[in-house]
């Protein structure tokens, strides 16, 4: 007799442990092990009351393992959304390191072609497999300070020869179509004049300069408001970190919520 007590005591807290745990994890659980687990309960507790030893003691068994087949399915689910977690974030490692990365343009120096606020992606491979051309526009590390990185355009590369006469450029002796830029100060600074804010004579006019290979002459879109190749020479092919080729969110910081998303440049390629 004693013995019947102490297993119904302890099938009662077997079950009742049991519907706790289902209860927690239903959500989780599939159909056939949801099934299996309302059988066994009910089959221990009709062995309950019925008092029947070899019942309780089977049914107990029964449902104990079928707990700990639950938490163990719940622990495998967890397992593998910890492991697609994990694997998402390295892939995202990878893509940004070596596959594609987002920039914010901060400044007007690429005006018009890109804006303040403008989001872009940047492809980090495809120097990979060709070199930089002329009118690239390209993230690269600022040669003043690498801990920053710069948004130009490629003007020259290894072996051209460039100068500027007056805000024209002259590329290998010829001059140059350039619709994309712009420019915001109808002075022009002629190249022996003193410079006033650091060597701001060679703004206008400079050259000619001969770009060493490997290297590149890089100069922003708004040319009188850019602090590029024209001040701190060149960039090395090993500092760049690839094209930009769209605007993928574009926020100015004025007005309402829908009139600072610039709906129109969302999308748009890079040229």
């Amino acid at each position: 007799m004693w013995g019947l007590k102490r297993n119904i005591k302890k099938a009662n807290l077997i079950i009742e442990k049991a519907k706790k745990d289902f209860n927690k994890l239903e959500s989780r659980i599939d159909a056939r092990t949801e099934k299996k687990f309302e059988t066994v309960s009910k089959n221990l507790e009709a062995a309950i009351k019925k008092e029947n030893l070899a019942e309780i003691k089977k049914y107990s068994k029964e449902l104990s393992e079928i707990t700990q087949e639950i938490h163990s399915l719940v622990k495998s689910i967890v397992r593998e959304y910890a492991e697609a977690i994990i694997i998402a974030l390295i892939l995202a490692l990878i893509i940004r390191t070596y596959v594609v990365q987002a920039f914010k343009i901060p400044s007007g120096s690429m005006l018009e072609t890109l804006q303040i606020g403008d989001h872009i992606l940047v492809n980090k491979f495809i120097y990979w497999f060709k070199d930089p051309q002329r009118g690239d526009v390209m993230v690269f590390r600022y040669p003043v300070d690498e801990t920053r990185d710069f948004i130009k355009r490629v003007i020259a590369v290894g072996g051209d020869t460039i100068k500027s006469k007056n805000k024209k450029i002259f590329l290998n002796h010829k001059k140059i179509y350039e619709p994309y830029t712009v420019y915001k100060d109808p002075v022009i600074y002629p190249r022996e004049n003193p410079a006033i804010f650091g060597d701001e004579g060679v703004r206008d006019n400079f050259g000619q300069i001969t770009v060493p290979e490997g290297n590149y002459f890089m100069m922003g879109d708004n040319r009188d408001r850019s602090l590029d190749s024209r001040f701190w020479k060149f960039v090395d092919r090993e500092k760049i970190k690839g094209k930009a080729f769209m605007i993928y969110w574009s926020w100015n910081n004025t007005g309402t919520f829908l009139d600072k998303v610039r709906w129109g440049r969302i999308g748009k390629i890079i040229h």
